[in-house]
């Protein structure tokens, strides 16, 4: 049998009383997840799905996002997890878009309730037949007709299924992009895809079934990232996940301390968050004592980040480059080498890069910028329904990223910055990740974020969007200063607006889209300024 789902049987068959997930008091074991799991695939079965047939999922990181997941799997059909923050015409786009057949929808809560976007997605969507609703208090009636409850659909279902068997090339997944310039795409990933990565993270990360891990799960669990490092990749070695539904850093610090965590993965700005709230009440050293691993992925890790980290808790954070479209591991520091600050590091097992230019021409020089193509185990079959977005980005078996990068002489990659956020000022090509670094080295700096604006003179303007470390006072020429004597006349910022917080998605990526929008406003009248959002 080849299906993503196995990574959770095997685990529950060697390992059936060790304990799997976490959420505060509650803890499963392996074999009450799998037992879950089956009574969902079940449940779909009973219901009409068949092989190959898609279910979309909207959960946070709780325990039922993980067994719906596998259950989904173990029917034989394929999960399309969704962003928990979309609204009802997304969803209802999403469940069109992707031909999905049953919704399965947590409920929310009062600031977030997803299930009532959920419901008028559902019924804005004609294609998808059926809605169950995941509820906190396991009640077993839902609040809308013709919608049963998780707790409802499963009740009296088997505990035990003969999940069914998948081809390797099979979608397992199919994980929609945050269309940022075009509408959503759903990205295929197969079950050899999947099940390959999964390997690969372990692989690389030393994770091992004859040393237990506790990974800290405040990653999206509907993000490539957190789905493959974490669930897929914790659990095939008997791991424990703790789940945290939303990335609060105090709360995760605490965690860290309470159930001795060993392995986390975060975005830059979960590890900006964790050395922004120490103070004297953390015990780090307790900390540093059981963390074996600290991963970041997601968008490119400040240099200064990297250093203050190992300086406090004593771990060389590993950083790593991924997309949705790889499943999504793909370059990644080496742990058997020395670390170099700024890189993502190399390929890993079985996967391919090199640097392309516009026509796909390699760029081979050492030093010289290009567009990142990957190719390998990873790679997604394509995206879904869309032959056409799909043969621009594949050729020959690699994808092309949109993300720039440099290689050095030892084949070390370094990311210089998305294709799309690269800003033109007057003919020069000034790349806002080289300037965040400059600006989060000031010590008055604790996130930095830079955009381009429209300028009449020179195409496009620099400005940067700047949150204080506590109790300084740095003002704008402090920092235009500090900048103008460390780069380039062309690539220094002539705008600096001070910001509380920044914008972020529900994976922790600054929304640069966002800035944009603000800018524009505030300079047509929107008066609109950033404040904390």
């Amino acid at each position: 049998m080849f299906n993503l789902a196995v990574l959770l049987e095997d685990s529950a068959r060697r390992l059936p009383g060790n304990d799997a997930i976490v959420l505060g008091a509650e803890r499963q074991s392996y074999a009450e997840l799998d037992a879950r799991a089956n009574q969902v695939a079940n449940m779909l079965t009973a219901r009409g799905v068949q092989p190959g047939d898609k279910v979309a999922l909207s959960c946070p990181n709780v325990p039922e996002f993980v067994y719906a997941y596998y259950g989904i799997l173990k029917a034989g059909a394929v999960v399309v997890p969704l962003n928990i923050q979309l609204r009802s015409s997304e969803i209802a786009y999403h469940l069109d878009d992707s031909d999905a057949s049953v919704y399965v929808c947590y409920e929310g809560t009062d600031e977030l309730p997803m299930g009532e976007f959920g419901h008028e997605g559902f019924v804005a969507a004609p294609g998808c037949r059926d809605m169950v609703l995941i509820t906190d208090d396991k009640r077993t009636r839902a609040p809308y007709a013709g919608v049963d409850t998780l707790s409802q659909a499963v009740a009296g279902a088997p505990s035990t299924f003969d999940t069914i068997p998948r081809n390797p090339d099979d979608t397992a997944v199919i994980l929609y992009s945050s269309g940022t310039t075009d509408r959503p795409k759903g990205a295929e990933l197969t079950h050899a895809n999947m099940v390959m990565n999964a390997h690969a993270a372990n692989r690389l990360f030393d994770n091992r079934s004859d040393r237990h891990d506790t990974h800290l799960v405040s990653l999206p669990l509907f993000h490539s990232f957190g789905q493959t490092i974490n669930m897929n990749a914790g659990l095939s070695v008997g791991a424990t996940l703790v789940l945290l539904p939303r990335f609060d850093a105090v709360t995760a610090l605490r965690t860290f301390e309470d159930e001795g965590i060993t392995f986390f993965a975060g975005m830059p700005t979960s590890y900006w968050g964790l050395l922004n709230v120490l103070d004297d009440t953390v015990d780090i050293d307790r900390i540093a004592g059981t963390l074996r691993k600290a991963v970041s992925g997601g968008t490119a890790l400040p240099v200064e980040m990297l250093s203050r980290f190992k300086e406090r808790f004593g771990v060389q954070i590993l950083e790593g480059y991924g997309l949705s479209e790889t499943s999504p591991l793909a370059i990644f520091a080496d742990p058997g080498r020395e670390p170099r600050p700024g890189s993502i590091g190399i390929p890993v097992w079985g996967i391919e890069a090199r640097l392309i230019d516009h026509e796909w021409n390699t760029v081979s020089a050492v030093g010289e910028v290009g567009e990142i193509a990957l190719r390998g185990h990873n790679v997604m079959k394509g995206y879904y329904n869309r032959a056409a977005a799909t043969a621009e980005v594949m050729r020959d078996g690699w994808v092309r990223t949109g993300d720039l990068a440099r290689r050095d002489v030892d084949g070390f990659y370094y990311i210089v910055d998305r294709a799309t956020d690269m800003i033109v000022r007057g003919g020069f090509n000034v790349y806002p990740r080289e300037i965040e670094e400059v600006l989060l080295a000031h010590p008055a700096v604790s996130l930095a974020a830079v955009i381009g604006v429209p300028d009449s003179l020179y195409g496009e303007e620099i400005k940067a969007f700047v949150v204080r470390e506590r109790e300084t006072a740095a003002t704008e020429d402090d920092l235009i200063a500090w900048c103008r004597a460390l780069m380039p006349s062309y690539k220094y910022p002539r705008d600096i607006e001070f910001a509380t917080a920044l914008p972020m998605t529900a994976s922790g990526k600054i929304l640069k889209r966002e800035l944009a929008t603000r800018a524009e406003l505030a300079t047509t009248g929107g008066g609109i300024t950033v404040s904390g959002s």
